[in-house]
């Protein structure tokens, strides 16, 4: 299923005296809320995407301001390197993390399995645990697989969607790159406003193309989505998950996520798809296209017409991570397989997101994983894996995965979290940011809490046991020990 944007839960019996309620709160509450998205927007580095107002304006900044006249100031000095103290500093205290999260943990509403790990973002640093360690991931396997791409592709890596000449000069054929987010068409202005991140279409790609063949004609349209292999619906996935539309066919040649045209449901050949929205874009550009489009496979060397380039993975990712989208966290599974083993599929996708890791000298020995974005029920993976890849990229030295750190969703205010964390420390609003894992009986929740010395924490919780009648009551038992991290001293102090 997909994850759950967000949903009031229970009722609450709120009385308003008149306008009494609105005159004497509302003027405070909305300074407190802007001072909140300040913050945020400042530690948690996403004032450009989501608080435009806050983006920094070169012309205007204040480094850009000469300095007064007889202001004399002494030369920049490198930082001190940290000491062993500061490493002491950085472990957490297995006693205190029991402390702030037994309550939550101990919720029945979580069911009979429930697993927590805790940890400093120091590489190899020693976790508090409770449980077995071993879970049901669900949504947070994407963690995994967006790790895995970011170090095998690169974050500056794009995906490009061709257009090369048939067998005959007025063939053209559409070529899949595997753009995990390809649009149908290009975004209005007023979406343009506000999207991220940027997308490539294969409407400006049949502009591109008509322009190449002068404008005027008439064409046969031919689609190549042969760089990803196997099948197109998992395996490992409930049978009834494509035909009910809760995710798309995976292919190569994706527009939209898959979705169809009239946005109500999903394509059952979204290479098909694909190809007839380009081919209706190269009839309103002004060529004439014969017959249906039909699959084929590229020659070697065709000559290119027209190519447009997705955004960059690392925005890809942030993408991903923060809206949790199953298509896309899958389509960026077979790329991890193509760059590991040469074969774009589910398969060599899951195996390849394990290598990379225990490349990476993450102990992935005991866990099981067979898709990219975590819908299948097989999938078993161990806390100490998601610690270890939330440490490593969280090291400074890791800098082609620090998209993994700030893409995640930030509790109250963004992606999958906008709505949750409406209970427990309000604190934790704005400190805690987390991948979330929903499926049916499961919930969990993997990133990273500031604590009240302001010390960053890794950390995992989920239960995947739940009874579906308490599904809510346990997602919000996760969000209070979430939340108790960041209102808790849990890290060890220097003296």
């Amino acid at each position: 299923m997909r994850e759950a944007k967000g949903s009031k839960r229970r009722g609450r019996d709120v009385r308003h005296s008149g306008g009494g309620f609105v005159r004497n709160w509302l003027p405070p509450l909305l300074v407190v809320a802007l001072l909140a998205s300040g913050l945020a927007a400042y530690r948690f580095e996403w004032g450009q995407r989501y608080l435009p107002w806050l983006a920094a304006d070169p012309a205007t900044e204040p480094e850009q301001v000469l300095l007064p006249a007889g202001l004399d100031l002494p030369e920049w000095s490198a930082p001190i390197a940290p000491t062993a103290v500061d490493d002491a500093a950085a472990a957490v205290v297995p006693d205190r993390v029991a402390s702030a999260l037994r309550a939550d943990l101990a919720d029945p509403d979580l069911g009979r399995h429930v697993v927590g790990a805790v940890s400093s973002l120091a590489p190899g640093s020693e976790p508090w645990t409770s449980g077995d360690g071993r879970f049901l991931p669900a949504s947070t396997t994407k963690l995994l697989t967006v790790g895995a791409a970011l170090e095998t592709l690169g974050p500056d890596h794009t995906f490009t969607t061709r257009v090369v000449r048939g067998d005959s000069p007025r063939e053209v054929v559409l070529v899949g790159g595997g753009d995990p987010l390809l649009a149908s068409r290009p975004l209005t202005v007023a979406e343009a406003a506000t999207a991220y991140p940027a997308r490539a279409d294969v409407a400006t790609l049949a502009l591109e193309v008509a322009d190449a063949l002068g404008g005027a004609g008439r064409v046969r349209v031919r689609y190549d989505d042969s760089l990803f292999t196997g099948p197109t619906d998992n395996p490992a996935w409930r049978r009834d998950y494509v035909p009910d539309d809760i995710v798309s066919p995976i292919t190569a040649l994706m527009v939209d996520g898959g979705v169809a045209p009239d946005g109500l449901s999903r394509s059952d050949d979204p290479s098909a798809a694909a190809a007839d929205a380009f081919a209706e874009a190269l009839r309103a550009a002004g060529l004439r296209v014969a017959g249906e489009p039909r699959r084929d496979v590229v020659r070697p060397g065709a000559e290119q017409l027209a190519a447009v380039e997705g955004a960059p993975l690392a925005q890809v990712a942030e993408r991903v991570l923060d809206v949790s989208d199953n298509e896309g966290a899958e389509v960026l599974a077979h790329h991890v397989g193509i760059a590991t083993s040469g074969t774009g599929s589910f398969e060599a996708g899951a195996a390849g997101v394990l290598a990379t890791l225990d490349a990476l000298g993450i102990d992935v020995s005991g866990d099981e994983v067979y898709d990219g974005s975590g819908l299948s029920r097989r999938n078993r993976i161990s806390t100490s894996t998601v610690l270890g890849l939330l440490q490593e990229a969280a090291d400074p030295d890791s800098a082609a995965l620090r998209t993994l750190v700030t893409g995640l969703p930030v509790a109250g205010f963004t992606g999958s979290l906008t709505y949750r964390f409406d209970e427990g420390p309000a604190l934790a609003r704005g400190l805690v940011r987390a991948k979330t894992g929903t499926l049916t009986g499961v919930h969990a929740l993997a990133g990273i809490a500031v604590d009240r010395d302001g010390v960053p924490l890794a950390f995992v919780l989920a239960a995947d046991k739940v009874a579906p009648e308490d599904r809510y009551d346990a997602q919000d038992a996760l969000d209070r020990a979430a939340g108790s991290l960041a209102t808790c001293r849990c890290s060890r102090t220097p003296g």
